[in-house]
């Protein structure tokens, strides 16, 4: 099977299908190959204080599947509208949910059947009412222009095949004055192609990153604002063979990874005056007493 978008999209929705399977027969679920009980992905793990996940759902706490805690970081406002991109089990959206209060919304946006209908189930046992779940693909966002205050995101952006149009859709859904605050891994320097390239992995949230300059250059492109990139995690040697070695990778590769491969929390902002194109502006964009004639 060749890495085309429409085989990775594929791949992508039937391991995290299998990963809301495991949580539903009440195992935890790991963002790489292992279907272990317990998850010890080191992408996945500890990313979320004890406090924070009181009285959440335990479906939606095993199936954490991110690779940090966007909601942490985001400053979430009451009367907010948020985005969760690749929502997964919901632990986001009812994070973001209580951050926003009742005057505010939190979608979550999947493409997964089973992750969808696991993601219902905890938000209807947490009594959450300012949440809705939407499925739908992050590259065509079922949503009008300027919807949302702030898009977040917890490790998906990275298995997308065309994350220039998730970025681009991104900016459309966002509000004028928007914040793009998504967790993701992010790659600095060069990373063998044979772990690039290995399905697998990319399922398992590490093949399919951008590395740090792209991933700016695509925000940019997109028409942000203020991009930044900040480390949360950076993975060493030990942290990558463990990843190599479940998808079958030859450890040599795994030495020229240590250290490359990171966590990464990416901020980003839509101009609160976009450009318009110059077209558009005249064929009489204003149409005030000054400009339209009496």
């Amino acid at each position: 099977m060749g890495d085309t978008p429409s085989n990775i999209k594929e791949l992508v929705r039937e391991k995290y299908g299998q990963a809301a399977l495991q949580v539903a027969d009440g195992r935890a679920s790991c963002c790489g190959t292992s279907a272990m009980g317990a998850c010890c992905d080191p992408i996945t793990t500890n990313l979320y204080a004890e406090g924070e996940t009181a009285g959440l759902p335990r479906g939606a706490v095993l199936a954490s599947l991110g690779c940090g805690n966007p909601t942490a970081l985001a400053e979430l406002r009451e009367g907010e509208t948020v985005l969760d991109l690749g929502s997964g089990g919901g632990i986001d959206v009812l994070l973001s949910a209580k951050r926003v209060g009742p005057t505010g919304k939190a979608y979550g946006l999947d493409m997964t059947d089973e992750m969808l209908e696991l993601a219902r189930a905890n938000q209807r046992e947490a009594g959450v009412t300012n949440v809705e779940f939407l499925k739908g693909d992050i590259e065509h966002m079922p949503l009008p222009d300027d919807t949302a205050d702030v898009i977040i995101s917890n490790c998906v952006i990275n298995l997308a095949a065309d994350k220039a149009r998730v970025l681009h859709e991104a900016f459309r859904v966002l509000k004028p004055g928007g914040r793009f605050a998504v967790s993701d891994v992010v790659i600095r320097g060069e990373v063998p192609e044979a772990v690039r390239r290995s399905l697998e992995l990319w399922v398992g949230c590490v093949a399919g990153a951008l590395r740090e300059d792209e991933y700016v250059a695509l925000l940019e492109d997109a028409g942000f604002e203020d991009v930044t990139v900040e480390p949360t995690r950076v993975y060493d040697l030990e942290d990558a063979r463990q990843l190599l070695e479940e998808s079958g990778v030859d450890m040599e590769a795994a030495a020229a990874v240590d250290g490359r491969v990171m966590s990464a929390f990416i901020r980003a902002y839509k101009p609160v005056l976009a450009a318009v194109p110059a077209g558009e502006a005249a064929a009489g964009a204003c149409c005030g007493p000054d400009c339209c004639g009496s």
